[in-house]
This record gives C-alpha cells, structure tokens and sequence, in this order.
C-alpha cells in the first residue's frame, strides 16, 4: 500500500483547519508551546513528531508526560494551570476529548489548547481552540482506526500544506513515519486503510537507524534484522512503555526524542532494565490474580482479583492476561496502603 493511495485529506477532520493554522501561528510568533501528551508508546510518539517538528524551525516546545500513579491519564487542572503561567499554547495529544475541566482551568488563565486525539468522545466537548479527533461523535468515523500519532500526521501534512501555499520551506514528514509506525502497532490499532501504508513506510524509515534513540534501544533488545511489525509491538513498544508503568514517565518521550547517541544509549539501557522489573513485578501479580481468581471459578460471569501493594502498573497487563485464561471480562486491582483500590478492566468481545 501507498500513501499516495490510502492517505485521506486531513480536511476530512473536523476542527483540523483551525487546528493547523493555531500551530502555524504558534510557530510565525515563536510562542513559548507546550506539548502535554499521555504516558504510553502513542503519546510518546505523537509528542516526539510535534517536538521534532517545531525543531524544524529552531524551537523547542516544553513537554509535559503525567505521573501514571501520582496524576493518572489525561490531562489534570493543577498541570494545565501550571503550564499556562508560562506557555501561550498548550496541544494535548493522545488525551483531552474528555478533560472538560482541566482544558477550561487552562484557558481561565489564558492560554489556548488544541487536542489531537482518537479516544471516544462523548456529547459535549471540552472549551479547546480545536479538537481533532477521527472518534469525536460528530465524526463519522470513516477514520477511527487512527492512533494518536496517526492523527497528529494528519496535522502535520495539512500544515505543510498551508506553508507550502505561503512559499515557505516545510520539514520532510516522511522522515517521521518511524514515530507513525511504531504507534500504530504499539498502539494495537488495526492495520486497514492508511494505517497500512503508515506502517509499511514507517518500518523502511526505521530499518535506516538515523533516529539515536530507537536505534539504542533496538541494539539494547537484540533486534538483528530489518524491523518488522512484530519488533514494535513485543521488543521496542514494551520497552518504551515501561517508563510509564514503573518509572519516570517522559522516559519514553525523551527517548525518541534525543539526538546524543551516547545519551540515548543510557537511556534505552534504563528503559531495558524497567521493562525486566516490569516483567518480573508482572509475573507475581499475575500468579496471584490467577490463584485467587481460580478459587472462585474462571467460568463466573466475571473473573476478578485484588491484593495489597499490587502495582497500578502492571494491573491492566495482568487483567488482560486473565480475561485470555478464562475468556470473561476481568478486572484486577491494586489496593495502596491506605486502602484506596486502583484497577483496570479488559473485557471479551461482545
């Protein structure tokens, strides 16, 4: 497949136009810009497009991953105020279809946020100067297979599309396609449409190793042939991820980011050390969940467990692990010290 072929115009996209030209604005005035992106492989890539992006033009937006423990997915009030003293224009990527609050909190003190998304909406939409996302209920969702990094693409080529109509110089956006990829596998996002395409050029880009930190972190896990699908989701993926799960949450995002190749050697080899405690704190957890689990029965209408100081980390992995073991919907949580529970819950089809 080509991208020629399957890309659709991303003026399909509501709210992309103004999106577009809020950024190239942004970019004109040199604003001081924020990037607040989620702390998984999608979110650290669809930052890490953004940021080499706005480097095209000599700035370098200020990132901002939250705390999985501390401040949970999505964007939080305290974050975005504290971010809007400083910067004019906050994106949100990966997150902020739902953050009513936080998004208004923001845009009390000034600053305008622009999201770049794909979670289902719901009715009302939070008072955002855009929001693009192929999964808002007033799309028709011809393009809800997109992942973040999919949609933040879209962005990007139809502001190249704006600066090449004002005869200005735009970065190469193929070259980017490694961060596109890698997303929408690690992501689990279905290959259909341009997602193939995304993905089949992603993968040549990658094979060319010009990006330090992900060839840190393939040399790290092993890879010793061309990357293929499966490198993203089970080598470089997990580990990217495990900065979130266990770690310090942008660990991920500064890895794809980073231009020092010794510094991102360092790096990968962190990311490599957390995914193998990730690993090893997810086994426990998971040989409890099972045991408890299959005291009740794994034929009940739902499959459950829950224990003391179990890692809200690793909860959603070992929840999915047992919905696969007894084909039910499953929930595992994790109690803190104080008694307060934190769980995920994955679901069978239908």
């Amino acid at each position: 497949p080509t991208l020629r072929d399957t890309l659709p115009d991303p003026r399909l996209l509501k709210d992309i136009e103004p999106a577009a030209a809020r950024i190239l604005a942004a970019v004109e005035a040199g604003e001081k810009v924020a990037v607040f992106a989620d702390y998984d492989v999608d979110g650290a890539a669809s930052a890490a497009l953004l940021i080499d992006w706005f480097r095209f033009f000599g700035q370098e937006p200020t990132f901002y991953i939250p705390d999985r423990i501390d401040e949970g997915y999505g964007p939080n009030s305290p974050a975005m105020e504290a971010l809007a003293e400083t910067h004019s224009l906050i994106i949100v990527v990966d997150a902020g279809t739902l953050s009513h609050e936080p998004i208004a909190a923001a845009v009390a003190k000034g600053v305008e946020v622009v999201v770049l998304d794909h979670h289902l909406g719901g009715e009302t939409l939070p008072p955002a100067r855009a929001l693009v996302n192929p999964n808002r209920q007033d799309e028709s969702g011809d393009l809800g297979y997109l992942c973040a990094a999919g949609v933040v693409f879209l962005l990007l080529v139809e502001i190249g599309r704006l600066l090449r109509a004002g005869g200005r110089d735009a970065p190469d956006l193929m070259a980017l396609l490694d961060l596109v990829a890698l997303a929408t596998v690690a992501d689990v996002a279905p290959l259909i449409g341009a997602n193939r395409a995304l993905v089949v050029q992603g993968l040549k880009v990658m094979a060319r190793r010009a990006r330090p930190g992900l060839t840190a972190l393939a040399d790290v896990a092993r890879m010793n042939t061309a990357p293929t699908p499966y490198h993203l989701g089970y080598l470089l993926g997990p580990r990217i991820n495990a900065g979130g799960r266990i770690g310090a949450a942008d660990l991920g995002a500064r890895l794809l980011t980073i231009t020092d190749p010794a510094e991102a050697q360092a790096l990968a080899l962190k990311l490599d050390q957390l995914n193998a405690e990730r690993r090893e704190i997810e086994a426990e957890v998971l040989a409890a969940a099972l045991k408890q689990a299959g005291a009740r029965g794994l034929d009940a209408p739902l499959v459950w467990a829950a224990g003391d100081g179990w890692h809200p980390g690793v909860v959603g992995i070992v929840a999915a692990r047992l919905k696969e073991a007894a084909n039910r919907p499953a929930v595992v949580i994790g109690l803190d010290e104080t008694g307060v529970g934190k769980g995920s819950g994955r679901s069978v089809s239908g």
